[in-house]
């Protein structure tokens, strides 16, 4: 197995633009790690380079020991799985997982033993002299697991492998594809732009705009503290609150609704505009004992079953001709209110994240 490390990495087209911008980023030996972000930003164009199937503009690329900057894609000791799976329609299950090995000229008998081999896991090995079309979707993408299996990679690189499979098949893949890469140990980089994927299986993972590298960490580190607004915005199954506002006082004037101020925030001054944030998840009900300057209070305006759950949508403050906010709170079923009832909520202000109005939406550190 391997570690990778990216060095001020650079992927420019003819025309001038970076797909991959300065990237700096060290993947650790045997880890799962996602590389998160939105269509167009990069990550895609990333794993390619990490491939060789881009070439590098500027930057090293080291796989293991290895610098593999300048090294052709079949010289770089990894294996790759694409959102189409690649599978080769006129050749059997057995010929498409071996194929890697007859490019390296593998001897046929070991070619087929190592096909077997990384059948047999993942249930293919009734299906070894099917074709890919009597296959089913699901089937496919194991294959192609397969076919980067018996090669023995250093590194897999997955470029949105799940996308194609139906909603209920893909819960079970994801699971499936995690369970797997635990079992062998191999550096996996994934990408997606489907942030509860990358939440649910990745051991890291890096949020992606524009070429860069917005923040790298945990899923919890990721989805707790999210470094800036474009991170706040694109992490959550549910949609951030996040509202602008004034120091005032030692508290925050959201327009309508004043909040406390986050412990360890004193220092702001007053006048000075922030951003006040709050996952919907730690948003609750007020009950009798919370403390009435921690509670906001407002007309539910809108209610959204989630299952065992339901976002609630509730307009805040807007008396005395200023203009009310709204804040979304998921709170468990049995909860539900009606729209149009009165609603306290609360906050939980050790939750709080301040983000910095004028500077590119930066993470306010306590």
């Amino acid at each position: 197995m391997a570690t990778v490390e990216l060095t001020d990495l650079v992927t420019q087209y003819p025309n001038g633009v970076r797909g991959v911008d300065g990237v700096d980023l060290a993947i650790a030996d045997g880890e799962f790690f996602a590389l998160l972000g939105p269509s167009g930003c990069g990550k895609t164009t990333l794993l390619r380079t990490l491939a060789g199937l881009e070439g590098a503009t500027e930057g090293r690329v080291r796989i293991g020991e290895r610098d593999v900057t300048a090294l052709e894609p079949g010289e770089r000791d990894v294996a790759m799985v694409f959102q189409d799976y690649a599978l080769f329609p006129h050749m059997t299950v057995s010929e498409n997982i071996a194929y890697p090995l007859r490019i390296q000229k593998v001897a046929r008998g070991e070619r087929e033993e190592r096909a077997r081999e990384s059948a047999d896991p993942l249930s293919l090995g009734a299906l070894l002299e099917r074709r890919p079309a009597q296959l089913s979707g699901g089937q496919q993408q194991r294959v192609a697991l397969a076919r980067a299996i018996a090669c023995h990679p250093q590194v897999f690189l997955f470029d949105e492998p799940l996308s194609n499979l139906d909603a209920r098949l893909r819960l079970e893949a994801r699971t499936f594809l995690k369970q797997l890469q635990r079992r062998l140990g191999v550096t996996t980089v994934f990408v997606t732009h489907d942030q509860a994927e990358a939440l649910a299986m990745s051991d890291r993972m890096a949020v992606m705009e524009a070429g860069r590298i917005r923040q790298v960490g945990t899923p919890r580190e990721v989805f707790q503290r999210p470094a800036s607004l474009f991170v706040a915005n694109f992490i959550g199954a549910t949609p951030m609150n996040l509202l602008e506002g004034a120091v005032r006082g030692g508290r925050i004037d959201l327009g309508g609704v004043s909040v406390p101020l986050p412990a360890g925030h004193s220092g702001l001054g007053d006048g000075e505009r922030v951003v006040w944030g709050v996952r919907p998840e730690y948003v609750a009900t007020a009950g009798d004992g919370v403390p009435a300057d921690e509670v906001v209070e407002g007309e539910v305006s809108a209610v959204e079953n989630l299952g065992v759950t339901v976002l609630v949508t509730v307009a805040v403050g807007g008396r005395d001709g200023e203009e009310g906010v709204e804040v979304r709170a998921v709170l468990p079923e049995d909860d539900e209110p009606e729209v149009g009832a009165r609603l306290r909520l609360h906050p939980q202000t050790a939750r709080v994240l301040l983000y910095r109005a004028d500077d590119d939406g930066a993470l306010v550190e306590p």
